[in-house]
């Protein structure tokens, strides 16, 4: 199975960014005993980090959302 690019450009700089503020938060979430939180935000920032890094999405996939310029 071939991860065709479907993110690019400011959609992927945005989840870069979100994912790296979510990582931040899901750290100090874990500092402050918030353990539930913590796991969300890690889950969630993870998610965004992993499409910033391959350029795919799955939602964007089965939804045929394609912001990746292939010029």
């Amino acid at each position: 199975m071939t991860l065709e690019p479907n993110v690019g450009g400011r959609d992927r700089a945005a989840r870069a960014v979100l994912g790296g503020a979510l990582a931040v938060a899901a750290v100090g979430a874990f500092v402050q005993g918030y353990a539930t939180v913590a796991i969300a935000a890690a889950l969630a920032g993870s998610a965004l980090l992993f499409n910033a890094a391959t350029r795919f999405c799955g939602v964007n996939a089965l939804l045929g959302i394609d912001t990746c310029s292939r010029d």
